[in-house]
């Protein structure tokens, strides 16, 4: 059976289906990412499941985990003269610890909405007398486009383009989950998009390192079933693998070009995740060679830090300890018109997904 027949039959989804409501063990599987959430909320999946299988929500939302600080710093460079912030669009609604980016627009900032980051170049290259900063979030999947983006202005020799940095990497936040033992999983879905770039591969630490199963999937609905049919399979006999399902798009060695060009530009440092705190080699920073484009080096940014307290559940979200219904503040205090924390600011911010389809 080609996969596209296979994506449209229903018999071998209702098998599926009873093979995982007859699984009789306790079990918590995390779906690492933000689009899988999405998927498995969308489709109702997790209301096909049995009470002893819990289905949790991972640290895979790339504007749900950039820290308030570094909002911060991109709200103060919107509010100098001479500079312009060129961001995804997610980003500016994310509250830092006074406004938002989208505030600062509102009173005049020069924020630029943009699709990548190499429309943040061509801005340079229209813009030659003000100084141009892409706000460079997200993981792995945007890591090669943001490094392409380094080594046009590199070409171009653009001296007034520069990105302020928060790329985070997949593994070591999946590790740090692991070693939680208040979070106690049994299987992973791995993130999909992210395994595009990285390949399988990149999983292999969580069944050879910890004896957990996990498997790479896609984002159609039957892909996410046949993902917790597989992780159930493993489970009740003891296996600790990584399978990749998605082998469609996902290779065993991943994007090769994508992977040598992060490499080229980036390097493993040590990055702090809104709500995880700090955690060791699960970020990038620019190599010696591009580091004149690093904003941080670029701009002397002065911030004085205010601690505020928030009921906000975000960060137990992230760590699949809290259920996002499990917030004082869901659906009421805090709404995608009206976000008191990051979760429910991005689409793929369980949050978010939690909001849009809780009836």
């Amino acid at each position: 059976m080609n996969h596209f027949a296979r994506l449209n039959d229903v018999t071998l989804v209702k098998d599926m289906i009873k093979e995982i409501r007859e699984f009789e063990q306790e079990v918590k599987i995390m779906e690492v990412c933000g689009t899988h959430t999405r998927a498995i909320v969308e489709s109702g999946i997790a209301k096909l499941l049995p009470d002893n299988i819990a289905l949790i929500s991972g640290p895979g939302c790339p504007i749900c985990v950039t820290t308030q600080d570094y909002i911060d710093k991109a709200v103060e460079l919107a509010h100098r003269d001479n500079v312009i912030i060129t961001t995804f669009a997610d980003l500016i609604k994310v509250a830092g610890t006074n406004t938002s980016l989208k505030q600062s627009k509102a009173l005049g900032g020069d924020i630029i909405i943009v699709s990548s980051p190499l429309e943040a170049v061509k801005v340079a290259q229209q813009n030659p007398n003000q100084e141009v900063v892409f706000l460079a979030i997200g993981f792995e999947t945007t890591a090669p486009i943001i490094a392409l983006s380094i080594m046009k202005a590199d070409r171009l020799k653009l001296e007034n383009y520069s990105i302020l940095l928060a790329l985070k990497t997949m593994p070591a936040v999946i590790e740090e989950l692991i070693l939680d033992k208040e979070v106690a999983i049994d299987g992973f879905i791995c993130p999909g998009h992210v395994s595009v770039i990285t390949g399988a591969k990149e999983f292999n630490f969580i069944a050879n390192k910890y004896n957990l199963p996990a498997v790479v999937a896609g984002f159609e609905r039957i892909d996410i079933i046949m993902a917790l049919a597989r992780l159930l399979q493993m489970i009740d006999n003891g296996i600790s693998r990584v399978d990749n399902l998605y082998n469609r798009v996902v290779k065993v060695e991943g994007n090769l070009k994508a992977i040598d060009v992060m490499n080229q530009t980036f390097k493993v440092e040590d990055s702090t995740w809104r709500g995880l705190g700090k955690i060791e080699k699960s970020g990038l920073m620019l190599r010696n060679k591009y580091r004149k484009f690093d904003a941080k080096n670029k701009f002397q940014i002065k911030l004085v830090y205010q601690d505020q307290s928030s009921i906000c559940s975000c960060g137990d979200i992230l760590k699949g300890k809290k259920s996002p219904v499990d917030c004082d503040l869901f659906a009421e205090g805090c709404t995608p018109l009206n976000p008191k924390g990051p979760c429910m600011v991005s689409e793929e911010g369980s949050c978010n997904v939690y909001y849009e389809y809780r009836r």
